[in-house]
């Protein structure tokens, strides 16, 4: 049944505090929206309300942390990542063992607007050394995502989602962290996405079968550790690849891919993402709009496929500097 990300963030934090008396949850005044607020009346005694203070509550969770606690410091991802200065020197630098989780990000969260979306977030949290990124793309991959997150040594941020998202996840996937997931084979482009636009991926996908264009579609949930072997395999297998997010094209997931395909091997990477900043609408009016929806994956697509060979044109290139 599709949902939004932070909803199974909710019953996973609820079902783990019975288990896991170490568990403390922080929220910054959204404790409804970050659907924390079950765990907040079942284990009061382990519940902070910081109000609107993220800052803070990003250094009071280092110190839980580094006294022993496993804190999840729980607001909207534009508010949490905002406060870069403090996780980079109390979360990362330290290596505090402190569970960062950014609810309501990307465009997807719709009417709010720009003030609220998180359009940056993981290019800010990879440019930190020691915090782990996760991304899941539906409600069943977010609830095993959160299980290992509580159990993982070392600083997470967990992205998560205000809208529903369809579930894409096979039921028998379980999580594993770093470890990207094949949704579907194919042999004439690779779509590699993360997070809510990965069901928009896989409708992509049939739309373009219908052209007689056979596309695989890969699920990086972890983007950091980034599955390296498996993009240099497809890579090599398919060579051209389209990154799709609902985050900014720099620094997120596309910039990741680049990274890993340029060291690693020849292919031509695509990236799709926001190109500029957010603005109020509904979510599938924004998606639409930036092309994140199946029908602007799969023009995309299209479009990559059908404007020549800029794949043969670089190896060319390449092949003649020898």
């Amino acid at each position: 049944m599709a949902e939004a990300t932070r909803v199974a963030l909710g019953r996973a934090l609820l079902r783990l505090g019975a288990s896991e008396p170490r568990l403390v949850v922080l929220d910054a005044d959204l404790a409804s929206s970050t659907q924390t607020r079950a765990f907040a009346e079942r284990y009061p005694e382990r519940f902070l309300q910081v109000g609107i203070a993220e800052g803070n509550m990003v250094g009071v969770a280092a110190g839980l942390a580094l006294a022993g606690k496993i804190p999840v410091a729980a607001s909207f991802a534009c508010f949490l990542t905002g406060r870069f200065e403090q996780i980079r020197v109390s979360v990362a630098y330290n290596r505090a063992n402190v569970k960062l989780v950014g609810t309501h990000a990307g465009i997807g969260i719709g009417e709010d607007g720009y003030s609220q979306m998180a359009t940056e977030d993981v290019a800010l949290m990879r440019s930190l050394p020691n915090v782990a990124i996760i991304n899941p793309a539906d409600g069943r991959e977010a609830e095993a995502a959160v299980e290992y997150m509580i159990a993982h040594d070392g600083p997470v941020y967990l992205r998560l989602t205000r809208q529903k998202v369809a579930d894409v996840s096979p039921a028998d996937s379980g999580f594993r962290f770093g470890r990207g997931v094949v949704l579907r084979e194919g042999s004439d482009l690779v779509i590699v996405a993360s997070g809510a636009v990965v069901g928009h991926a896989l409708e992509a996908a049939d739309l373009l079968a219908r052209d007689g264009i056979q596309a695989a579609v890969l699920n990086i949930h972890t983007i950091k550790p980034i599955d390296a072997a498996l993009l240099l395999e497809w890579a090599s297998r398919v060579g051209r690849l389209l990154t799709v997010e609902d985050h900014s094209i720099h620094g997120g997931l596309g910039s990741a891919v680049c990274e890993v395909v340029c060291e690693g091997g020849p292919a031509v990477v695509h990236r799709h993402g926001v190109r500029d900043f957010g603005e109020s609408g509904s979510a599938e009016a924004l998606y639409r709009k930036h092309q994140l929806d199946g029908a602007g994956i799969a023009a995309k697509g299209r479009e990559i496929l059908e404007g020549g060979g800029p794949r043969a044109s670089t190896l060319r290139r390449v092949a003649g500097r020898h």
